[in-house]
């Protein structure tokens, strides 16, 4: 067992019962909505992969320690901390050699769930090619990540602030499976199209399982990104999502703001001129991916 890694008792039981177990991250706790509505979203979360058949594994590093499942004093203290770090998989070396805590991002989420055996790791929307990449050379590591790490990784896309265009032919360049679930083309967080085309269309748990195992069973490395849009009555209208980034983007830009800044100044701007709409949107988005990430894992565990 790695000495780093601490399952909770709910997850532990669930290892040895072979249930069906889905990863979370913890930065959309810590950093994603205000306490107490980030904790109250925390719980709605675990509950709804629970009531979908599989068993929750939100995942943080506290004390130097990977948490693989947090108790409700674990959640808690991650919803109340107001300068918990985010974790990238550079960063986890550091904490846990250190003694330090952090939040984890969709890279290390990723990349702690495979150490502990999880195939299913669920999120709202990975990050990508960031606009302006040609100068900047900013890319998520999100992307290298899932070139790298065998498991399904669901999500409603990626987030609208980035180069999308850009981010999907990153995947397909480094050869990780983008299929829609339920649709031809990739949605763009928010909205439920961007026009642009996925690989395949699944429109079954099932299906998406089945991709994950023929991929493994041919030896090639990576993820499979299972791309499930917003639902229909939770998703916004493009041209009005278009008109507050563009507005957004040009405060940015007047403001100076660059690298690790830009993507929260971009999100936190969007919930302002939304009035809180886009907030809304992210958390229908999440709880619809838990039970679509429960449904492929449990798929996974019947197959075998």
């Amino acid at each position: 067992m790695n000495p780093y890694l601490v399952f909770s008792e709910e997850v532990q039981a669930a290892r040895a019962e072979g249930k069906p177990l889905v990863a979370l991250e913890s930065t959309i706790i810590a950093h994603g909505f205000p306490y107490p509505e980030n904790l109250e979203m925390a719980l709605a979360v675990e509950e709804t992969v629970r009531q979908a058949g599989a068993v929750p594994a939100t995942i943080a590093i506290l004390d130097g320690r990977i948490r693989v499942g947090l108790t409700r004093p674990e959640l808690e203290r991650v919803a109340q901390s107001r300068d918990l770090p985010k974790a990238s998989i550079r960063d986890l070396p550091v904490l846990c050699g250190l003694g330090r805590s952090a939040a984890t991002t969709v890279a290390s989420t990723a990349q702690v769930a495979v150490l502990a055996g999880i195939d299913v790791f669920v999120t709202g929307g990975i990050g990508g090619v960031h606009r302006g990449w040609g100068e900047t050379l900013d890319i998520s590591a999100d992307l290298p990540a899932l070139a790298r790490l065998s498991l399904a990784v669901v999500c409603a896309g990626a987030k609208t602030v980035l180069d999308l265009p850009a981010t999907l032919e990153y995947l397909e360049t480094h050869g990780v499976t983008v299929l829609g679930y339920g649709t031809d083309t990739f949605p763009g967080f928010y909205i439920r199209s961007t026009g642009l085309p996925v690989d395949a269309r699944v429109e079954t748990p099932a299906e998406a399982a089945a991709v994950l195992r023929a991929r493994r069973a041919l030896g090639m490395p990576g993820a499979v990104l299972v791309a499930s849009p917003i639902p229909p009555e939770d998703a916004l209208d493009p041209a009005t999502l278009d008109r507050w980034l563009q507005e957004a983007m040009a405060e940015m830009a007047a403001a100076g703001v660059r690298g690790k800044a830009v993507t929260p100044y971009l999100l936190a701007r969007l919930h302002s001129l939304s009035q809180g709409a886009t907030v809304r949107a992210n958390k229908a988005l999440v709880l619809h991916n838990a039970r679509v990430g429960a449904a492929i894992a449990r798929a996974l565990k019947a197959a075998g």
